[in-house]
């Protein structure tokens, strides 16, 4: 009488190739195999492994563009693929020692966590739409990221040259950075004076130039040492300050490609309902969740979320409720940001954290609690295809 065969192959993914280990069920290795992140290498892989046993599974350590490819032809190949995160996958290898790193031992480590542990959740083949928002909001999230440190070397210049005029501005927003590619010495602002600066400020399209024309001459007038170096740290300042001013078009325009994909998608009208969720948070969750269907509830959700809070009882200490230790954390992010902006405006999500703080919780103890029950009201506007409507207090009822 035959048995039924099942073996699991890891692989860990990379750019230019990857590394496939397959292992059967006591884990012995049955095949371990440099694998090109190419469309051929890749099939030749799955038609010499599906042959292998009655029943395979895969495991990846990069869910990512890296390994976009490999994972298109396992899942249009209709194979099970389950994704491990590299965090896992360096604490399990203390479970299977190996006796030195390589691509190789790494592979058959993520093969071994597949095979003794099934809490892994599996990867799906992600619709157009939701693939392309995923890559818009990544790609949007690493600009604004480099935004933030581009502005950060700003100032550390601008301390350098005028420390009066650096804290005269707050350069996340676009009158700082249009008036330092002009004028950011002292001197030249002193020279130009509150009239002309006006004027040049207007022509670029600034609001109430006047009064920041004024700011900036003030500051100038309080500083007339030359600092060492102050000509080519000037021009570095200018040339950085219109690197950020174009940064910020190209991020307008990712929003708007954005919000010209999220407007195809018949869900998003019903998402952005909902105070607190506007369209680029509706965007990162669409790409992140997907259309729910890999969650069996809302409490599922939260829990990936990380907001679902776990016990972590130990000998006399009880009822000790904590955060999960592994969570999608851009998952968290988007519905406390939803969250603390949804408490901007009079409505049940402000009554509810007043109501939590009263209780004696600290903010963000309160935001968190106000996120999950907001999970809860999302899924179910979701499941009932209806928009977010309001409690309307019944009369005569307090």
């Amino acid at each position: 009488m035959s048995t039924h065969q099942r073996i699991w192959v890891g692989i860990d993914a990379g750019k230019a190739h990857h590394w496939a280990v397959a292992v059967d069920s006591d884990g012995s290795k049955v095949l371990s195999r440099k694998v090109g992140n190419d469309e051929a290498e890749i099939l030749d892989l799955i038609g010499d492994v599906c042959p292998l046993a009655d029943e395979v599974r895969w495991a990846v350590d990069i869910s990512s563009r890296p390994s976009a490819l490999l994972l298109a032809l396992l899942l249009g190949h209709g194979q099970e693929v389950v994704y491990i995160p590299g965090r896992t996958v360096n604490r399990m290898s203390g479970a299977f020692p190996r006796d030195h790193k390589t691509d190789a031992k790494d592979a058959q480590t993520i093969a071994d966590t597949a095979r003794v542990r099934s809490d892994f959740r599996a990867l799906q083949l992600a619709p157009d739409l939701v693939g392309e928002l995923s890559l818009l909001t990544s790609y949007r999230a690493n600009m604004t990221a480099d935004r933030v440190k581009m502005i950060n070397r700003l100032r550390e210049l601008l301390v350098g040259i005028c420390p009066a005029l650096e804290r005269a501005f707050e350069f996340r927003k676009r009158p700082g950075p249009v008036l330092v590619t002009g004028f950011c010495t002292p001197s030249s602002l002193r020279r130009i004076g509150v009239k002309r600066l006006t004027t040049w400020l207007a022509k670029r399209g600034i609001r109430n130039a006047a009064d920041f024309a004024e700011r900036a001459v003030e500051a100038a007038k309080a500083q007339h040492t030359a600092l060492p170096g102050e000509k080519r740290a000037a021009a570095l300042a200018s040339d950085l300050a219109q690197q950020i001013l174009d940064l910020d078009e190209r991020i307008k325009k990712i929003d708007h490609d954005i919000a010209e994909v999220l407007g195809q998608d018949e869900r998003a009208e019903i998402i952005q309902s909902m105070p607190g969720m506007g369209p680029l948070l509706t965007a990162e969750f669409v790409a992140l969740a997907g259309d729910l269907s890999g969650y069996r509830d809302a409490g599922h959700l939260a829990s990936h979320a990380g907001i679902a809070p776990i016990s972590r009882d130990s000998g006399k200490r009880t009822n000790n409720m904590r955060r999960p230790r592994h969570y999608n954390r851009r998952l968290c992010r988007l519905f406390y940001l939803s969250a603390q902006s949804a408490l901007l405006r009079p409505g049940a999500s402000q009554n509810y954290h007043r109501r939590k703080r009263a209780e004696g919780m600290l903010h963000p103890q309160a935001v968190l609690c106000l996120a999950r029950q907001r999970i809860n009201v999302l899924w179910a506007m979701l499941r009932d295809g209806r928009p977010y409507s309001p409690v309307q207090p019944v009369p005569g009822v307090a």
